[in-house]
């Protein structure tokens, strides 16, 4: 059995927890929940950061000692956790005797090596971000990450010999290429690195809310090294260490972007400083963006999710978190976003189906999972599809690339759907000499179905659940296993229990409504960050008359990322003549792209064709399907289209240039 453990960065408790928390731990207890279904022996820590000068003056402002202020604030974290099906082992707080303990042993091993000297700083720190910038890094005199004010800051420090590490986390980049994740982030932290490490100040005499230092009390240590050693602190590292021989080092440090230099610069520096192992991979995600700016509360913009669970439930949050997001990229928040993806894939895709095909077993089957025969139960009809999104899960899930795995789902959604349209179950039972037949075929979309609710486990572990409750099984797919694919394992002749939809549709308009304007410096749950989908402009014409074309340079053109795609799926959109909805593998991901050229291709025809593909479009949706990229397709004087193809074979991903 292999150990993972995988952490979120520890929250400040100086605010309320807001939709960019709920995603980070999210993300951490979709790995935790499908490392465990395959066979790992997971350890999930999350936590809260308590001490520094921003949570001294944000509890000063509130009337409250700094400790009762965190006590309230990590009681809502607690509450929301829970809400969400977040499955930690552990919640670190830095206020802890076992977490205290831990950074003086850690410390003291530094202090040992001769990594800490005693100097004076002076200097520029921005309180928001609990960090020293030197004054060329500010922009418009403010910090350069977020903005915040900055204050010249002079006093007697003690200080890490970081200068000291610039080459051996250079040699530890280069020797280990999967240590920071995507690789743009990577660039940037090398980057970084490169252009010179000063030694850091790791401590602070003018406030007093932090942990003493252990041989001159006026000092505190600063924040960042107090905070980043919770990793280790809550395996009991300076206690018994039975945790901590266990499960470190991490193999994941979930973390923002915005604080990936303290996790891939500071804190590999302290390790190696102390003569500790080095976690595997630190990962920083993007943000989730409104208005194409970072969400903030000064802004307004804040999402508040309790809200959103208050609306939708948990399942639909965390789908929407986990399948929107490209992670590692940036992406936009909306509520219209939101809705259509509940609608369109929970809603109309899943929910559909399933009551579609339970419907039929009842009425075709007496409510009993039926019997089919023996060779179907070992392979069938839908067999291999369901296979392909096992294994492409399963793959993508370990890539990281949670939003590709998930449309790999979707792809056998589509297919089971597709199956019963061609087989028309509800003609068979209808027809006596069909009747030896419409047992298999259900019994082949219960067992795809089946599969489905074990691979969604992860993302959306309540409908997972509910789904293999409508199908008569009692255990949990959360227990169940990825470590092979099998199929066949729907016991014939068990009762289902149809009930009622695993996703109900929302009423899109009704919700916008009701949801106010947010005021600046207030949060808001939910509102629309742009215009409705539902009242997208006219197209216009995509090529404008000759005497209007610009030119462009060669940089402009560079910002269109053209990559090559295999079609694996296509069907039709209900109610549109012209589009059809494609199913591409773009290399590593699966996007779905609406086109129209149903006039001249059938969905059958387009399977297995090599298209171009621009990747970096921004998301539309279309008759109420989203659509995340465009094919490239030659226009005749008549209009109709004709996609451009390859000669041949080329990888799926392929730049095109």
């Amino acid at each position: 059995m292999s150990k993972f453990y995988v952490t979120t960065p520890i929250y400040y408790v100086n605010d309320v927890p807001h939709v960019g928390h709920a995603y980070t731990t999210v993300v951490a207890d979709v790995l935790a929940r499908f490392h465990r279904m395959l066979g790992d022996d997971v350890y999930f820590l999350t936590g809260t950061d308590e001490h520094g000068q921003k949570i001294e003056r944000s509890a000063a402002g509130r009337g409250m000692t700094p400790i009762a202020l965190a006590d309230q604030v990590v009681q809502r974290y607690h509450a929301l956790w829970k809400r969400l099906g977040i499955t930690h082992d552990d919640f670190i707080r830095t206020t802890e005797h076992r977490h205290q303990q831990g950074v003086f042993r850690i410390f003291e091993r530094i202090l040992a090596r001769g990594d800490i000297v005693k100097g004076r700083y002076e200097g520029w720190y921005c309180t928001g971000c609990e960090a020293f910038f030197p004054e060329s890094q500010l922009v418009d005199g403010k910090c350069p990450d977020q903005g915040h004010p900055v204050e010249r800051v002079a006093e007697e420090s003690y200080f890490f010999r970081l200068s000291k590490y610039e080459r051996p986390l250079l040699e530890h980049y280069r020797t280990h290429p999967e240590f920071i994740f995507p690789e743009t982030r990577r660039n940037e932290i090398v980057s970084f690195v490169s252009s010179g490490l000063r030694d850091l100040s790791i401590s602070r005499t003018s406030f007093r809310w932090g942990i003493p230092f252990p041989s001159d009390p006026k000092h505190i240590f600063y924040v960042w090294f107090d905070a980043l050693a919770n990793y280790v602190t809550a395996l009991d590292y300076s206690g018994d260490r039975t945790l901590y021989d266990r499960y470190w080092p991490a193999d994941v440090h979930l973390v923002g972007k915005d604080i990936l230099k303290f996790h891939a610069v500071y804190w590999p520096a302290f390790l190696m400083a102390a003569g500790l192992p080095l976690p595997r991979r630190i990962v920083g995600h993007g943000w989730w963006l409104r208005d194409s700016a970072k969400m903030s509360k000064s802004r307004g913009s804040v999402i508040e999710p309790n809200a959103l669970l208050d609306e939708f439930g948990a399942d639909a949050i965390r789908y929407f978190l986990m399948r929107e997001m490209a992670f590692g990229q940036d992406a936009s928040y909306s509520d219209e976003a939101l809705i259509d993806r509940i609608n369109s894939d929970l809603a109309n895709d899943l929910g559909n189906l399933a009551s579609r095909t339970l419907k039929l077993i009842e009425t075709a089957c007496g409510g009993r999972i039926p019997e089919g025969d023996a060779s179907v139960r070992r392979e069938a009809d839908l067999t291999p599809p369901t296979r392909a999104a096992f294994e492409g899960l399963v793959s993508r899930f370990k890539a990281l690339d949670f939003s590709g795995g998930l449309a790999q789902v979707w792809t056998l959604v589509s297919a089971i759907n597709r199956f019963i349209v061609e087989k028309e179950p509800w003609k068979l039972a209808n027809d006596p000499t069909g009747k030896e037949t419409v047992g298999p075929v259900l019994y082949q979309a219960a067992e795809a179905l089946r599969i489905v609710g074990l691979l969604i486990s992860p993302v959306a572990p309540f409908a997972a659940r509910g789904l293999w409750r409508q199908l008569g099984i009692s255990e949990d797919p959360a227990n169940g296993d990825l470590s092979a694919f099998r199929w066949g394992l729907l016991p014939p002749g068990q009762p289902i229990a149809r009930g009622e939809a695993l996703f109900p549709r929302v009423d899109k308009k009704a919700y916008l409504s009701r949801i106010p304007e947010p005021q600046a410096g207030t949060e808001t749950a939910a509102r629309p960050a742009a215009p409705s989908r539902e009242k997208e402009k006219k197209v216009e014409p995509m090529t404008p008359p000759a005497s209007e074309v610009s030119m462009v340079d060669i940089n402009e053109f560079r910002r269109i990322q053209l990559k090559v795609g295999k079609i694996v799926a296509a069907e039709r959109v209900e109610g549109a003549r012209k589009l059809l909805k494609i199913q591409v593998d773009v290399g590593g991901e699966v996007r779905q792209i609406v086109s129209g050229i149903a006039d001249k291709y059938a969905p059958e025809a387009l399977l297995g064709k090599q298209i171009v593909v621009v990747t970096n479009l921004v998301p539309a949706t279309i008759r109420g399907v989203e659509s995340r990229g465009m094919l490239l397709a030659a226009e005749d004087a008549g209009g109709a289209a004709t996609i451009v193809t390859f000669e041949e074979a080329v990888p799926p991903g392929s730049s095109v240039r």
